[in-house]
């Protein structure tokens, strides 16, 4: 097959989404199948000259909604080039524009929501619901409502997305999600890590790895860190990630009026070696998100046998509390503040048999070989009957 992913931005600083196009496509291509990519950036942005796969970059696109002239003339030219289509997020532009053009054409194709039905956005931004809802009738309805299948990264996000809007009706696929675990020289990275971040050295780093963002939960880790990190000088908290709304200084005065400011590190967004050194050195990687829908690093820490403590907003809670690798609690302050203190407080022999427990959990649920086989079952049916 010839398979088209469509997304806004394929800048990585966008986190989960493109990742996950370009960490699926590797097993796609191994299987014998052509994946190329359709965004709405410059042509001239720095993520495209050394991006992993073939990029058609139609931007520069517009206002928040990212409207981009070029898209659908491009598409009409093109589409019948490909067997299927995926696209990746809602409510901007391009998901609208792609069904415009592929639903006169009888063109299959599938949508990703990543989590964008999730209802935590209605309860936290009601008026941006509500127009969402002036939207949401000729628009991303119809989108899912027409698509071959809206897919679905676990159980736990199709159940979410029903209860966004009451007008709702789509054909749902769970094919899962994964990523590939860890590459390079575990040593080699450890100790660049020590080399760029000299502070860690000795020190025991409870990690979070994403984007600096409110529904992330950041705010929520300081006041906890707050009240536990005073039990051991030797803990230091970690904030890698790009602070894509300039929320960073305003936690950053948080944690000095806590007086922590000197135990947290903020060295940016991390990859490659470094972001996998930090993996593998964390004690613990700590996710106290509001709203989650898959959650790659956690994927990641697992990889790396870093146990992981995940609010329960996080669509892939139940299975690691199943598979006991990691701590799962409320997504408020006091579930946080119960995380960190329930790691403390492990005996030391059930930390490492939880330690035990994060790879196995990976390589069961969460390793990209079995996400990327389902996903291309689903493509392939649905191409076959085209």
């Amino acid at each position: 097959m010839r398979i088209a992913h469509v997304i806004h931005s394929a800048n990585p600083a966008g986190g989960g989404p493109i990742e996950g196009i370009k960490q699926l496509s590797d097993v796609t291509r191994r299987l014998g199948n052509e994946v190329e990519v359709i965004s709405l950036d410059a042509p001239d942005a720095p993520w495209i000259k050394d991006f992993p796969l073939p990029i058609h970059a139609l931007g520069p696109a517009y206002l928040s909604y990212g409207f981009a002239r070029r898209l659908i003339p491009w598409l009409h030219a093109h589409a019948q080039d490909y067997d299927v289509f995926v696209l990746n997020g809602i409510w901007q532009f391009n998901s609208l524009a792609t069904w415009h053009v592929l639903r006169k054409i009888g063109k299959p194709y599938f949508v990703f929501t990543h989590g964008m039905l999730d209802p935590w956005f209605r309860k936290r931004y009601p008026l941006k619901h509500l127009k969402k809802w002036l939207y949401w009738p000729w628009a991303e309805y119809r989108v899912l409502r027409d698509a071959t299948a809206v897919l679905f990264t676990c159980e736990e996000e199709r159940i979410q997305a029903r209860r966004s809007f009451w007008l709702y009706r789509c054909h749902e696929k769970v094919v899962g999600y994964g990523i590939s675990g860890p590459t390079g020289d575990e040593a080699v990275q450890r100790q660049m890590v020590i080399e760029q971040f000299p502070e860690l050295r000795g020190k025991r780093a409870f990690l979070f790895l994403g984007r600096i963002q409110e529904k992330k939960g950041c705010d929520l880790l300081i006041r906890a860190f707050a009240k536990t990190a005073a039990a051991d000088d030797s803990i230091r908290l970690v904030f890698a990630g790009p602070d894509q709304t300039g929320w960073a200084n305003e936690l950053r005065a948080l944690a000095d009026s806590l007086g922590i400011a000197g135990r947290i590190l903020w060295p940016g967004m991390v990859a490659g070696d470094l972001k996998w050194g930090m993996l593998r050195m964390a004690e613990v990687f700590i996710l106290p998100s509001h709203q989650e829908n898959f959650g790659i690093a956690v994927a990641e820490a697992l990889a790396c046998g870093t146990p992981v403590l995940i609010s329960n907003k996080v669509n892939i809670w139940r299975e690691i509390e199943q598979d006991r690798a990691g701590i799962v609690d409320e997504d408020d302050e006091p579930g946080t503040t119960r995380l960190l203190q329930n790691w403390l407080g492990l005996p030391a022999q059930e930390k490492e048999a939880m330690q035990k427990n994060t790879q196995r959990c990976f390589q069961s649920r969460f390793e990209v070989q079995r996400a990327g086989e389902a996903l291309i079952r689903v493509l392939g049916a649905a191409a076959a009957q085209a």
